[in-house]
């Protein structure tokens, strides 16, 4: 089937959370967050090294859309649910990356901006993604790829059910352009079934 086919959920609730697709009007909310977390998200992520412009938000948020609109990323926002399923304050970003159809193969991502860590919100929406790319993309793996000295990280996957596979010693370079381990996380369709 032609990826633009496939009949991804651009809206999941969970107990707390919405997990939605990205507009241009999300740009505020994503800009304060990314604004407010650079001193925690710089050292993993090569995108927050500096605070964006409202602007460049909004353009990311666009581009984040049309990627999902055509499948390529299927980048997705927290925000916390009300009592009356109401969207509340923006939580991070979460999504299905590096996807491979053919193989449907999916790379699970996420953060969280600062003032919602500890939480749970990162497991919780990880959970429901990882449900979603199982049982309606029909997914035959997901694994979360991280720098080995990004413990919440890694407990995030350890706690939504995925297994260490290894850590891949020196394969990348951190945003200061040092070599990094990365641990490779997976959780299959055949070891889901199983369990």
């Amino acid at each position: 089937m032609d990826p633009l086919l496939e009949p991804v959920p651009e809206r999941i609730e969970t107990d707390r959370l919405i997990v939605r697709l990205p507009c241009g009007d999300d740009a505020a909310a994503l800009n304060a967050a990314v604004c407010e977390s650079l001193d925690d998200l710089r050292v993993f992520m090569p995108w927050a090294q500096t605070a964006p412009s409202l602007v460049q938000s909004e353009a990311d948020c666009r581009r984040m859309q049309g990627k999902f609109l055509l499948r390529e990323d299927l980048a997705l926002f927290m925000f916390e649910r009300g009592a009356d399923g109401s969207e509340g304050a923006f939580v991070g970003g979460t999504g299905l990356h590096r996807i491979d159809w053919r193989v449907r193969r999916f790379e699970l991502g996420y953060w969280c901006r600062s003032s919602r860590q500890g939480h749970g919100y990162v497991t919780e929406a990880a959970r429901a993604l990882t449900r979603c790319a199982f049982d309606t993309l029909r997914a035959r793996r997901v694994e979360v790829r991280m720098d080995d000295t990004n413990v919440r990280s890694w407990k995030v996957a350890e706690r939504a059910g995925f297994a260490l596979e290894g850590t891949l010693r020196g394969d990348a370079l951190n945003p200061l352009g040092e070599p990094r381990d990365t641990r490779v996380y997976a959780l299959t369709a055949a070891a889901r079934a199983s369990a």
